[in-house]
């Protein structure tokens, strides 16, 4: 599933600047086995993804890649990963994108949170996420970084076997 977004052209500032504030996706019902977020405008510096009452038809991991023009990139992610459970703590590396991984999975598990993309110079963007298993007291979070080949055009939410489909929940953007 594809969600093009439409920028603005900006708000000019006295002093010159253009600001152009804060702008929402469309909030879409997870389906398939990726939501992406396309057409993201090339003036943005800051992406926020939300997830709420996500689930999947297996138990991969989510995972958050990010593209431009000539497609999304799946290698070189500098990125790390924490998963926590009651009674475990697992923290891991990933370099296929932004792996936030529940303390333990299960089929049909709910997963809400957030995870924010900050644009840090020459197509380097940086990553934090974080979120919960609402149906346990397990959650996990995620930090790391991937200088992509050109401008960022569009977000990619999937998971890490690139099979499991999402059965449930809603993902949405901001971006700034």
């Amino acid at each position: 599933m594809s969600i093009i977004l439409n920028g603005s052209a900006g708000v000019t500032t006295n002093s010159g600047a253009v600001y152009d504030g804060i702008a929402s996706g469309t909030a879409v019902t997870a389906s398939g086995t990726s939501v992406d977020f396309i057409s993201i405008p090339s003036w943005v510096k800051r992406i926020t993804v939300m997830f709420s009452g996500v689930s999947m038809s297996g138990t991969s991991n989510l995972l958050f890649q990010l593209g431009d023009s000539g497609g999304v990139e799946t290698t070189s992610y500098a990125t790390g990963y924490s998963a926590f459970s009651t009674t475990s703590l697992t923290s891991l590396t990933e370099t296929t994108g932004f792996r936030i991984a529940p303390g333990a999975s299960a089929a049909a598990q709910t997963l809400s949170g957030i995870i924010i993309f900050t644009y840090a110079g020459s197509n380097l963007w940086v990553g934090s996420g974080s979120l919960n298993r609402t149906d346990s007291g397990s959650g996990g979070f995620c930090n790391g970084s991937k200088t992509i080949s050109d401008t960022l055009t569009q977000v990619r939410i999937t998971t890490v076997n690139g099979t499991d489909t999402f059965d449930a929940g809603s993902i949405n953007i901001l971006y700034e």
